[in-house]
């Protein structure tokens, strides 16, 4: 794609830019190259809020200290910027984004304009997993295990065996969970790299393990949940979930945790409910297509997504189905919940933000087919196919109303072009604005066009050659620094020497800080 990176569910006229420059959809590495003395990340540390690996530090893929972004305001979302190059789930500590991409390189990125801060080329082949960050460490996987400094990108160490890692790594307690495709689970030193133990599967390890009380919970593609010993690597059970089907898709679902039950997907259609301690079946749902995606718990509800195109959601007690709502494709990304939200992605290449006690979509967004979305301090992150994307809700917005009359100079007979175009000078996102005007008098009503392309919003007119009020509803949100026109024309009734007075008033359901832009009047005489 040759053209500048566009908001595509709005007006397209504006150009998104990045740092203030046109951003094309290109390898993230020749931006990084081209930046000068990229600033360093800071990221020692990390808060309460931060989603520092795939299953979020409480193995749930769920944020209970989201507290900006919810069910009231997640229709508001509006892309806040855009990197070309796809990539997989983001973690983010401390105010710094890291993902691994599909150009090879997993970068640091400012989370508030998409800069990229750093890139680290592991040379080991498209990013597949997400990575964890630990004590300003970054651990990603590739072919092997790399530690890589969270601040700088310098590489600290690596492991490997000659086999990929499709795993995403787990970090606790200073050792490094790890599943590959040596049919191994290994657990690593996070400081050293050095092996502590490894637990032989009967297949591919590409399940992201979950590590509660000292418990390492992962699925192997032999279709079977093991229950490791964190400390030694003993098995302390093994149950199958799935029946082995070449026909179905792999069992690469990441079980997650709570209240001493293990949650996960499986290759044959459904989803399981294990006691965690004993590895004993509680209940399963199928589903009508194979379950890869990885469950998210929140509040006492389970969500998934299935082969079938469906998200569900289930008591996470007894597994009886609360809702479920029907995308358009195949749903194999995991969800990530927050704050009454629940945020999914479809092969239909949809994002979705659905209510968590409903199902009812909040909003979509078109980004391709989405990996697992992240959701931290009031903003979404999410790689997919075609690009990494993040998303804020907007606050109050200014918007700036003018009057551009074409000609200035007219006379009985003439047409005129009122442009109205609404800017929004910020610094939040303008909802459903609204314009209201008249055909000015001395004139009657010929046509009216948003923005020159249709579907930008509807208008309510006088009839051809009429006269009085006209409305027009933009009927969705403008970004920062975008535009929305409203073109009237209108033909000149009145002779020589009438003065010609058009007016009009913008309006939105954002807060407006400043509602002397909201109005604007031009004049001019009939020659």
């Amino acid at each position: 794609m040759n053209s500048p990176i566009c908001i595509t569910n709005r007006k397209q006229t504006t150009p998104f830019s990045i740092a203030g420059a046109m951003l094309a959809i290109a390898p993230l590495w020749l931006m990084l190259a081209a930046a000068p003395n990229p600033a360093q990340a800071q990221s020692s540390g990390t808060s309460a809020a931060d989603w520092t690996e795939f299953h979020r530090d409480n193995m749930q893929r769920w944020n209970p200290d989201e507290t900006t972004l919810g069910v009231s305001n997640a229709a508001d979302l509006l892309l806040k910027w855009q990197l070309g190059a796809g990539g997989t789930s983001p973690a983010v500590a401390n105010g710094v984004m890291y993902l691994s991409s599909y150009d090879e390189v997993t970068y640091a990125i400012n989370p508030s304009n998409g800069n990229l801060l750093w890139g680290f080329n592991p040379g080991s082949g498209p990013g597949t997993s997400s990575p964890a960050v630990a004590n300003g460490v970054v651990y990603l996987t590739g072919f092997g295990l790399f530690a890589v400094n969270s601040s700088t990108g310098a590489k600290l160490w690596s492991y490997g065996n000659g086999f990929p890692f499709g795993s995403s790594p787990t970090v606790v307690n200073g050792v490094v969970y790890v599943g590959c495709d040596d049919d191994n689970v290994y657990a690593v030193n996070a400081s050293t790299g050095a092996k502590l133990w490894s637990f032989k599967t009967g297949d591919l390890v590409r399940s992201s393990p979950a590590v509660v009380n000292g418990v390492v919970y992962v699925l192997s593609l032999d279709d079977n949940l093991y229950a490791l010993n964190a400390n030694t690597g003993a098995k302390l059970w093994s149950d199958a979930v799935g029946v082995l089907n070449p026909a179905a898709a792999p069992s690469v679902s990441s079980p997650a945790v709570a209240n001493g039950v293990v949650y996960v997907g499986s290759g044959d259609g459904s989803l399981y409910a294990l006691n965690a301690a004993t590895g004993s079946k509680l209940w399963s749902y199928p589903t009508g297509g194979s379950v890869t995606s990885s469950p998210a718990l929140a509040n006492g509800v389970v969500y998934f997504g299935s082969f079938d195109g469906n998200v569900y959601a289930l008591n996470a007690t007894t597994g009886a189905k609360l809702w479920s709502y029907a995308t358009q494709g195949r749903v194999a990304a995991s969800p990530a919940a927050a704050n009454g939200v629940v945020y999914i992605g479809s092969e239909d290449g949809t994002l979705y933000a659905l209510d968590s006690s409903t199902g009812a979509v909040l909003w979509s967004y078109a980004v391709g087919a989405t990996a697992e979305p992240v959701i931290v301090d009031g903003a979404v992150y999410v790689g997919s196919t075609t690009g990494i994307f993040a998303f804020a809700s907007g606050g109050s917005a200014d918007i700036y109303l003018r009057i551009l009359p074409t000609p200035t100079t007219v006379h009985q007979g003439d047409l005129i072009t009122y442009a109205f175009p609404v800017w929004d000078l910020g610094p939040g996102i303008a909802s459903h604005e609204v314009l209201t005007t008249q055909v000015p008098e001395g004139t009657t009503f010929d046509y009216i066009r948003i923005s020159g392309t249709p579907g930008l919003g509807t208008c309510t007119t006088p009839p051809y050659q009429g006269t009085g009020e006209i409305v027009c509803h933009e009927n969705s949100k403008m970004a920062v620094n975008t535009t929305w026109t409203v073109r009237l024309i209108v033909k000149v009734t009145a002779p020589a020497g009438t003065v010609i007075k058009e007016s009009a008033t913008a309006t939105e359901d954002t807060t407006d800080p400043n509602t002397a832009h909201n109005t604007a009047t031009v004049s001019m005489t009939v020659q």
